[in-house]
C-alpha cells in the first residue's frame, strides 16, 4: 500500500469511521440540528457550526496550498459568526464538508507519494506533515464538537 493510500484511509476513517478513536465526524454531526449547531452552549467558545465552517475553510486552504496557491491566513482563523442558522443553511454546510472530504480523497488518490517528504511551496512543512496535520486538526476539533454536542442532550 502506498503511503498516500494510508493517509487517505486515516482521513476517511476519521470522517466516516470506523476510526481508532471510536468516534467519527459524520456520525457526530448527523445527530446535530441547525439550532444545536448554531447555539453557543459555553461562554467564549465557538458554536459547533462555527467549528465546522473552520474545518471546511482549513481543509480548502490546505488543498489550495498543496496546489501552489499560498496566501496569508486570515486574522479570524476562519472562525466567523453564523449569519443564517436555518436547517437549509446547515444542510448546505454539511454538504460543503462532505465535498471537502471528497476533494481530499481525490487529491490523495492522485498525489505522487515520492514527493511526500518535499516541502510544499512555502517551505514550512513537507506535504506529509500537511496531510497528517489536517487529520490532526480534524480530530482536535471533533473532540470539541463531541463535548459541545453533549451539552444538548
Amino acid at each position: 500500500m502506498k503511503e498516500t493510500q494510508r493517509i487517505s484511509k486515516l482521513l476517511d476513517q476519521l470522517y466516516h469511521g470506523p476510526s481508532w478513536i471510536e468516534v467519527n465526524i459524520l456520525s457526530v454531526i448527523q445527530e446535530i440540528t441547525a439550532k444545536q449547531a448554531a447555539t453557543k452552549v459555553l461562554q467564549n467558545c465557538n458554536s459547533i457550526w462555527e467549528i465546522i465552517n473552520h474545518l471546511i475553510s482549513w481543509r480548502e486552504e490546505i488543498l489550495q496550498r498543496v496546489q501552489g496557491n499560498i496566501k496569508e491566513s486570515p486574522a479570524d482563523n476562519y472562525f466567523r459568526p453564523i449569519m443564517d442558522s436555518s436547517e437549509t443553511a446547515w444542510t448546505t454546510t454539511l454538504q460543503k464538508l462532505e465535498q471537502s472530504q471528497r476533494d481530499w480523497l481525490e487529491l490523495l488518490a492522485s498525489f505522487d507519494p515520492d514527493i511526500l517528504e518535499k516541502s510544499y511551496p512555502s517551505g514550512r512543512f513537507t506535504y506529509y506533515e500537511l496531510f497528517h496535520g489536517i487529520i490532526q486538526h480534524d480530530a482536535y476539533h471533533l473532540g470539541q464538537i463531541v463535548l459541545l454536542a453533549k451539552q444538548h442532550h
